[in-house]
């Protein structure tokens, strides 16, 4: 030891007559870091309660509770995160991997009551003195515990599709599919937004454990049509992901076309277990007006259940409006094919060119029949009715796309106009582009609607895809007059629309008419709205119906109308959307079999 050790701790007396330094108020006179991670904050409007945070938390600290003023809707549980600071280690897990960035941490690290349950408490809910603290922790731009980025899908090149009706979007194969399973954050918000409530975390969950079999299962408990939604279906659900807030959504419909291009048509019935339904168990018969969605839906979860169906069709196939109004580029007949021919297999009859109202009545297959549902979709067009619109080279979009389907041939002009933004409109004028690059080696056709791009109906990707189609969308006009020279179109005037719709939403389209324009054409295409055809309802059926909004047969929650033994669903209730319509038809066969039990 030397004389160091044992000098220095008498150095210590030259601060006995020093007075102390202290902190008479530590809570209040020692704020934290700027970073620091003390009580937590939520952004009640960036919040939508997926539940991210309450499953990373490893102390069961946190658990979505619903909150007063907190409503469901699109995208939003209407539930938000309960603290519970007696588990909390303040580890700050919670926010970096909250996807929408709503929940933070402040600075603030004291909190003193009597009360323990006060230590439980849901931020942004509750008033505290750090909720509008800018200080503390929040996650760092740079570091992401989820992957925001959609794996890419493959697709024709515009110049290998534009003269063609070959299937543009190729799939995903297992690795591209795994890998865009991997990013579901499993917080089931897109299950509520979709309209038949597809168990769609559990089938994405399928796809990663590469259990496709189970996965395909999943999918027929609510929707036997895989194929066609896996192509066309809107995709609410997409919309309503979690990771839409700060990144691209889960691929949701594409995951749903893997899953059913992986299992070939004759495993079906080994797959869902329905080997032993080709003849009905129960000894009563339904019948369905309209081989559509809503019709083949109800269809096919009637016949599971043991009854008698035949459906009566007005057209040569199956498919309603997915096969009529869909271009095959989109949807391939092969693939309705698929989900239609498997619904058959169940001992589903097809009467094909078969109209109710004219070669069959409805009170007919009231009489042979123990039950009806009638989902028979908007096969009919709404018309501008501007000057020059009666024109015999004036078209409804949804003819020509009919027409295009039945393998008859279109006379296409040089120069065509569609009138319209949604994605009817987008799809005859890819279509009507694809016949003119064909025949003169050129595309001439403009598409022009009320609405501006921003709040075009028509998906996304349709505009795109049409503008690379060399097509030219130029949107936000209204149309005035079809010009009219010897009985030939030479064009149409539109002016500029200045507004779609009124404070209350309803549509009422404003114009000003100083700014104008005009559209050379050879041909007009209608592309505005659909309407429902309900001619086969006779006077006497009429008169024991009520009818809501817009001629639309009023029914109750199980789609049942006033005269018990019909039903009815699909477009001509709700929509137009294809899951819609899936989802009236399942409601409806569940209706329809409590009815006749």
């Amino acid at each position: 030891m030397s004389l160091k050790d044992i000098l220095s701790p008498f150095g210590v007396w030259k601060r006995a007559a020093q007075k102390p330094w202290t902190i008479k108020k530590p809570t209040k006179d020692r704020p934290g870091a700027e970073n620091y991670r003390g009580f937590h904050k939520n952004d009640f409007e960036k919040c939508i309660g997926c539940g991210t945070c309450e499953d990373i938390c490893q102390n069961a600290a946190i658990d979505l509770m619903p909150v007063d003023k907190v409503d469901t809707d699109m995208g939003d549980s209407g539930l938000r995160p309960l603290l519970d600071y007696g588990r909390c280690c303040w580890c700050a897990l919670c926010v970096d991997v909250c996807p929408t960035g709503s929940l933070t941490m402040s600075n603030e690290y004291t909190w003193i009551s009597d009360e323990a349950e006060d230590f439980r408490f849901i931020p942004g809910a509750d008033e505290t003195k750090w909720q509008n603290e800018s200080r503390g922790y929040k996650r760092s731009e740079n570091m992401q515990l989820i992957d925001y980025d959609r794996v890419e899908m493959s697709e024709l090149e515009p110049e290998n599709r534009d003269k063609t009706f070959i299937e543009i979007v190729k799939g995903y194969n297992k690795e591209q599919a795994m890998k865009e399973a991997e990013r579901c954050l499993e917080c089931g918000i897109c299950v509520a937004q979709c309209p038949a409530h597809m168990d769609i975390p559990e089938y994405i969950a399928a796809i990663r454990e590469d259990d496709i079999e189970n996965a395909f299962r999943i999918l027929y408990e609510t929707n036997p049509l895989p194929e066609i939604c896996g192509r066309i279906c809107t995709h609410n659900c997409e919309t309503a992901c979690a990771l839409h807030n700060n990144g691209e959504s889960i691929a949701i419909r594409w995951l749903k076309r893997y899953i059913a291009d992986q299992i070939p048509p004759e495993k079906y019935k080994e797959v869902l277990g329905t080997k032993h339904l080709a003849d009905p168990k129960i000894n009563k018969k339904v019948a369905i007006i309209g081989a559509g969605p809503a019709g083949l839906s109800a269809a096919y979860y009637l016949a599971i259940l043991g009854y008698e169906i035949k459906i009566f069709e007005a057209l040569p196939n199956a498919g309603g409006m997915t096969r009529y109004g869909i271009p095959k580029y989109r949807l391939p007949y092969d693939q309705i094919d698929k989900d239609i021919n498997y619904i058959k297999s169940l001992g589903v009859k097809v009467q094909f060119n078969t109209r109710i109202g004219e070669d069959i009545s409805l009170e007919k297959l009231h009489n042979d029949y123990d039950a009806v549902f009638a989902g028979t979709g908007l096969h009919l067009s709404r018309s501008t009715n501007i000057p020059g619109s009666d024109n015999k080279r004036v078209y409804f979009a949804t003819n020509l796309l009919r027409e295009v389907t039945l393998g008859n041939e279109i006379d296409v002009a040089e120069k065509i106009v569609v009138v319209g933004g949604g994605n009817v409109a987008m799809d005859i004028t890819r279509t009507l582009a694809r016949l003119q690059n064909k025949k003169y080696g050129k595309v001439q056709i403009t598409a022009t609607s009320l609405e501006t791009e921003d709040i075009m109906p028509a998906d996304r990707e349709e505009v795109v895809e049409a503008r690379e189609e060399k097509a030219i969308i130029d949107p936000g006009w209204g149309p005035k007059e079809v010009e009219i020279e010897n009985g030939k179109i030479k064009g149409l005037h539109v002016v500029k629309c200045t507004s779609v719709f009124d404070d209350e939403g309803r549509f009422n389209p404003k114009f000003d008419k100083n700014q104008k324009k005009y559209f050379e054409a050879d041909m007009v295409v209608e592309a505005i709205g659909q309407g429902m055809d309900l001619s086969y309802l006779s006077e006497e059926i009429k008169t024991g119906l009520k009818f809501g909004p817009r001629g639309r047969i009023q029914v109750n929650e199980k789609f049942q109308s006033d005269l018990k033994w019909l039903f009815v669903g699909g477009d001509i209730i709700q929509g137009p959307d294809v899951i819609s319509g899936i989802a009236n038809g399942h409601i409806a066969a569940k209706g329809i079999n409590k009815y006749l039990l």
